[in-house]
C-alpha cells in the first residue's frame, strides 16, 4: 500500500449547494423558515438542544468530523483485552517437555489444524482452529513489566509510546469515521479499580482529544450479564418527541442559512447527526440483549465476558468500527469476589492473595480460560455464520505474559509473575489466514526465538486488516505522524 495523507479534523468545512439538493423526508405539516437569515435567538435555542448529546465523547462529533476520505472501510475490530496478562505457557504456547516448575499442570490439546496445540482447558476452540491464527512471539522491547506502562504501549500500538499517545480505537475513529452507527469507538466495561491496571488515556483520546475518546458501556454492577441492562443514558432522548421535532426544525433552518452564505460551518451536520442518533430507534437496538435467543446467550456464557462479546457482535453489526472488550470474567461460581473489572488474568497466586492460579477461583485458570473458550468460540462461530468474519478482525491479547518459572508460594497457591519478554496473542477474521502459527518462543517460553512481534507490529497488522494504510499520516499536536511505525505481519494474510 502507498502512504496517504489524512485530513486534519480541525480544518474548516465549507458546505456547498450540492450538500443540500436532496430534500429530506419529513412528517411536519408546518413549513420551515426559508430565510437565509437565522436570528441569534434561534441559534441559541438550537445550541441548547441538550437532547442531541453533542458533548458525549466518541458519540456524535466523531461521526461527523471529516477525516481520511470520510468513508468507512466496512471493516470493524473487536479487541479482547485480557487485562492482567494471561500466561502464554498455560493457554496457547504450552511447553510439555519443560521441567515441572515451568510447564504447569495442563496438557496440550490437538486442534483441527495439524501441529497446532493449545491448552486442554480449551474444549471448543480446538475445532475452530482453522478460523484463527496464533502469534507466539509477542514482546515488549525494554522489558516493560508493570501493568500501567505495558497497557499504555499495547493500546497505543507502539513501543515507548509518548504520554499523550492516543489508543488504536481513537486513531481509527479519526481516520475512518462511520456514518451509520451509534459510535465509532466503544469500550465494554471501563478498566477500573487499582490504577496500576488502567492505561492513562483510555478515556481522553490522548493528543487527539475527547472527541475521539470511546463511549464506555457497563460496570461491574450493571453490564449485559446483569438483569435490566439497557442502552447508556447518553443514547436516550432527554426530551419529549414533539420538542425533539421542534429542535429538528430549528436545525433545518440553520442548515439552510449555512448553505446560503460563504464561510466555514461544520456544525449543521453535527446537529443533524445528533438528532438522528437521539431519535432513531435503531441506535438503541444493539443494546437490547433480550432480543437474543436464550440459547445464543447461553452459548456465549452468562458472565460479563461472554455477554460483552455478544454485545460486541451486535455493535459491529450496527456499524461500530472498534470495540474494546475488557476480558474480565466476573466472579467464579460460589465466590462473591472476583476483583474489579480489570484484573482476572493477573494470576500471581497466593503471593497477591488471589488463590491458586491453576484452581477454579476467580483468579484461577480453571475458571477464566473455559469462560474465554466458550465466549470466543461463540463469537467466531456467529461472525462466520452471519458472513461477518471476513469484515471483522478479532484480536485477543493481554499487555504481557507470565514468567516461565512458577512461584509455588508454599505449594498450595502457586502463580506466575509478569513477563513482557515473550507472550502470545490470537487473531481471527479481517482477512487473517486461519490455522497459521506465527513466530516461536524458546523451549521454556522465556524469549522469542523467531519472528518477534512488537506492539507497533501488531498495530500495523490491525490497520492493514482494516484496510487503513498503516503508513498514512494523522495530524495531532501540529505534527504529522504515521499511524504506526511497525511492520504488518503479511504472512498471516492471503
Amino acid at each position: 500500500m502507498t502512504g496517504a495523507a489524512v485530513a486534519d479534523d480541525n480544518a474548516p468545512v465549507r458546505p456547498t449547494p450540492a450538500d443540500h439538493r436532496a430534500p429530506r423526508p419529513s412528517c411536519r405539516s408546518t413549513p420551515i423558515n426559508t430565510s437565509p437569515t437565522v436570528s441569534r435567538r434561534r441559534l441559541l435555542q438550537l445550541g441548547a438542544a441538550g437532547a442531541l448529546n453533542l458533548a458525549t465523547p466518541g458519540l456524535v462529533a466523531a461521526r461527523t468530523v471529516p477525516g481520511g476520505d470520510g468513508k468507512a472501510s466496512g471493516k470493524s475490530c473487536i479487541f479482547i483485552l485480557l487485562c492482567g496478562g494471561p500466561s502464554h505457557l498455560d493457554t496457547w504456547d504450552l511447553k510439555p517437555n519443560a521441567p515441572d516448575e515451568i510447564r504447569g499442570p495442563y496438557k496440550p490439546a490437538a486442534t483441527a489444524v495439524p501441529g497446532m496445540r493449545i491448552s486442554e482447558l480449551h474444549t471448543k476452540l480446538p475445532a475452530l482452529a482453522n478460523r484463527f491464527a496464533l502469534i507466539r512471539s509477542m514482546t515488549h522491547p525494554g522489558n516493560i513489566s508493570n501493568h500501567f506502562d505495558a497497557m499504555h504501549n499495547a493500546l497505543a500500538g507502539q513501543h515507548a509510546a509518548p504520554a499523550d499517545a492516543p489508543y488504536l480505537g481513537s486513531v481509527l475513529a479519526k481516520v475512518r469515521p462511520s456514518q451509520k452507527s451509534v459510535a465509532n469507538y466503544v469500550w465494554l466495561i471501563k478498566c477500573v479499580g487499582d490504577p496500576v491496571f488502567c492505561a492513562p488515556n483510555i478515556g481522553t483520546g490522548g493528543s487527539l482529544g475527547p472527541t475521539f475518546a470511546p463511549l464506555f458501556v457497563g460496570t461491574a454492577e450493571s453490564n449485559p450479564s446483569t438483569p435490566g441492562f439497557k442502552a447508556p443514558d447518553s443514547l436516550l432522548p432527554a426530551e419529549a418527541p414533539a420538542r425533539m421535532l421542534g429542535r429538528s426544525r430549528l436545525q433545518e433552518e440553520l442548515e439552510y442559512a449555512a448553505a446560503s452564505r460563504p464561510g466555514p460551518d461544520g456544525w449543521p451536520g453535527v446537529y443533524r447527526r445528533g438528532f438522528d442518533l437521539a431519535t432513531a430507534e435503531g441506535t438503541r437496538k444493539a443494546f437490547d440483549m433480550e432480543a437474543e435467543a436464550p440459547k445464543v446467550r447461553d452459548r456465549y456464557g452468562r458472565n460479563p465476558l461472554g455477554q460483552n462479546l455478544l454485545l460486541a457482535r451486535r455493535l459491529v453489526e450496527s456499524g461500530v468500527g472498534f470495540v474494546t472488550v475488557n476480558g474480565w470474567t466476573g466472579p467464579a461460581p460460589g465466590q462473591k469476589g472476583g476483583g474489579p473489572p480489570s484484573s482476572s488474568w493477573d494470576m500471581h497466586g497466593g503471593e497477591m492473595g488471589m488463590g491458586n492460579a491453576f484452581g477454579n477461583g476467580s483468579y484461577g485458570m480453571g475458571w477464566c480460560l473455559p469462560v474465554l473458550d466458550a465466549a470466543l468460540s461463540a463469537l467466531l462461530t456467529d461472525l462466520d455464520a452471519r458472513g461477518m468474519l471476513e469484515s471483522t478482525l478479532v484480536v485477543v491479547a493481554g499487555e504481557f505474559g507470565r514468567t516461565p518459572r512458577i512461584n509455588q508460594n508454599g505449594g498450595a497457591t502457586p502463580g506466575r509473575q509478569h513477563w513482557p519478554a515473550c507472550y502470545s496473542a490470537i487473531l481471527a477474521g479481517g482477512g487473517v489466514r486461519g490455522g497459521a502459527v506465527y513466530g516461536e518462543s524458546d523451549k521454556i517460553g522465556a524469549a522469542v526465538k523467531e519472528k518477534p512481534v512488537r506492539p507497533q507490529d501488531l498495530s500495523a497488522t490491525i490497520f492493514h486488516a482494516l484496510g487503513v494504510p498503516y503508513e498514512s499520516r494523522v495530524t495531532r499536536d501540529g505534527l504529522s505522524k504515521p499511524l504506526s511505525t511497525g511492520v504488518p505481519l503479511l504472512d498471516l494474510f492471503g
